[in-house]
This record gives structure tokens, sequence and C-alpha cells, in this order.
């Protein structure tokens, strides 16, 4: 009896080593204090005016909306908030008939955004831990005329809810968006694109002075940014982060040595034509470089798992230095990457 309830009080202690060792990276420990999110929601204001009113309103509006009814203005083709014409614009968006039929979509799919805000509340918990200098954006709501999915600025973010109206809906196959693409404009992809797309902005290819634009650079650059989404939303699956299907995914996971060797063997890893570089990390069905089976933006996968292992290699580094890290062949060569 003495043995045995010995054994008993040692499992819990290897446990414990055992998890230890085994501790997700992506889940900290967060501060006490809150962000709140309110998103402002300017497809609302808009289409509940009078339409003779709508040209009268403008100053009003801007003053609300600020930067970012100026930045809707350009995705919607209005022009200049100051333009003569721009009153006349922004009422033909808003009194066209199928803006207004999805108007009406949009508030049958989220009569409120409290999900929205909550998940956005917690994803930005995590970027203040990361970035403590840095302020949270004002949020806000609107659609585009599906223009665009998500809308950056200075402390502004944006979503267009007509984006994201799920997979079935019926305008994506006449605007001739396809089916892997509708797949991934669901409610279930908004704070996981409002987190791409801030972290885009943030980090933007073209400012952040890398010596080569090449393969081996766009694929750690988009590698980054899918480490700080993931960073910002551990709970949410990989699914759902690089935006591919269960089996897609599975074969990334069972695949990802064979890619990198490919991409080796073939030389495409200092490839630096856009032709190349597109077909690796653009939007598509798969990667044609690869299978029929795997996903498009499969290198992305290869990249993020670069980025991943630099990481676990170089505890003392820290989101902020990495995403300020503009030295690729020191992040491949630190990150030790030998996918087996």
């Amino acid at each position: 009896m003495k043995r045995k309830y010995m054994f008993v009080i040692a499992i819990p202690v290897v446990l414990i080593i055992i998890a230890s060792c085994k501790r997700d990276p992506y889940r900290i420990r967060l501060s006490a204090s809150g962000v709140n999110i309110e998103i402002l929601r300017l497809e609302k204001d808009l289409f509940s005016l009078d339409p003779d009113e709508i040209a009268a309103k403008v100053p009003v509006l801007e003053q609300k909306y600020g930067t970012f009814f100026r930045l809707f203005g350009y995705v919607i083709n209005a022009g200049e908030v100051n333009d003569p014409e721009f009153g006349n614009n922004l009422t033909a968006f808003c009194t066209d008939k199928q803006n207004n039929d999805v108007y009406r979509l949009t508030m049958d799919k989220y009569p409120d955004l409290n999900k929205v805000e909550n998940d956005l509340e917690s994803a930005f918990r995590h970027y203040i831990h990361y970035f403590p200098a840095k302020k949270v954006p004002a949020v806000y709501s609107c659609i585009t005329g599906f223009n665009n999915s998500i809308i950056t600025g200075d402390s502004v973010l944006g979503i267009g809810l007509d984006r994201y109206l799920g997979a079935d809906c019926e305008y994506y196959p006449r605007l001739e968006i396809y089916r892997y693409m509708a797949a991934k404009m669901t409610p279930d992809y908004i704070v996981p694109d409002c987190m791409y797309g801030w972290a885009a902005s943030e980090y933007d290819f073209k400012s952040m002075g890398y010596s080569a634009d090449n393969v081996l650079t766009e694929i750690i650059h988009e590698g980054k940014l899918k480490y700080f989404e993931k960073c910002m939303l551990p709970d949410v699956s990989d699914e759902i982060i690089f935006g591919f299907t269960p089996s897609q995914m599975k074969f990334c996971r069972n695949n990802e040595d064979l890619m990198w060797q490919y991409l080796i063997e073939n030389d495409l890893i200092f490839k630096t034509d856009q032709f190349t570089i597109r077909k690796l990390v653009g939007e598509a069905p798969f990667t044609s470089y690869f299978t029929n089976e795997s996903p498009g933006k499969a290198a992305v996968w290869t990249g993020f798992r670069i980025v991943e292992s630099y990481m676990n290699e170089n505890r003392q580094e820290t989101l902020e230095s990495l995403m300020k890290n503009t030295n690729i062949q020191e992040i491949l060569e630190k990150a030790k990457y030998n996918p087996k």
C-alpha cells in the first residue's frame, strides 16, 4: 500500500514537469488592465439618413468619424471629403439599390457587433502586452460596395461588413468571387483579418526596408505577420489563422519538410520575379509548385514555421524586436530551421 501511495503522488509531479516543458508559448498571463472596444457603425448612420439630407450631413459625419470617414470616401470612390462633388457621390452610394439591399442583409447578419467587440478587446489586450507603448486603434464598421474587408489608417481600423456575409452570400458569385475566397468571408474571419490587417499596416512590406525582395524575404515577412496574428489570437485555430481547410492544414503539417526541400532544390527561395513570388504567397485555390492538395499560400506556412523556430531558438527576442528585424538571413540562420 505504501508503494502504491508514493506512485500516485509522483504522477502529478511528472505531469507538471512535462506540462512545463510543453508550455504553449502563445498563451500568456495578461495584466488586469482592460481594453475597451466600441465599434462605431457608419453604415447605420449613413443608410438611416433621408437621402435629401446626406450631402448636408457630411460635416456632421466627418466630425464623428474623423480620419475613418475620409478613408471611407476613398474606398467607395467618392473622392475627397472637401470636394464639392463628395456629397453627391456619397448620396449616390447610399441610394444605390444594391447597396441598400446589402445594407439590409448586413443588418440581418449583424444586428449588433458585441461578439466582435469582445474578441477584439481580447486581441488588443494581447497587443498592449507585447507592445506596451502602442495605442489601440478606434474601430469602425461600414459597407464598402464589396471593395474592402479591412481598412487601416493612423490609429484607425475599419471593417467592411459586406465582405463577411457568409460563404453562401448570393452576391459573391455575382461578383465572380471564387468559392475558396468566399469560404473565408464569414464572421469567424473578422477579428483574425483585423489583426493581420493591423500588423500589415504597422509593418508594411515596402516601408520595412528589406535588403532584397525575393521569395525568402516575402515568406518570412508573411510568416512574421502570421506569428503576430497567432500571438494576438492564441485561442483561434490554425485553420482560421491561415485560411486553410482541415485537409489543407494537414497537408502542410505532413509535408513541411518536402515543401522546404522543394523550394531549396529548385532554387526558388532567392527568386525575385513577382510571378514566382505571387504563385507562392498570393491568393489561389492551391500552390501550383506543390500539388492540388496544397492550399494557396502554402509557402506562408513555411515562412511562419521558420519564424516560429527562430523565436523558439532565441528566447531573448520579443515580438516587437521580431517585427522590426529586417535581417532575413539572420532570422533564417538563427532559426536553425530543419523540418523533418
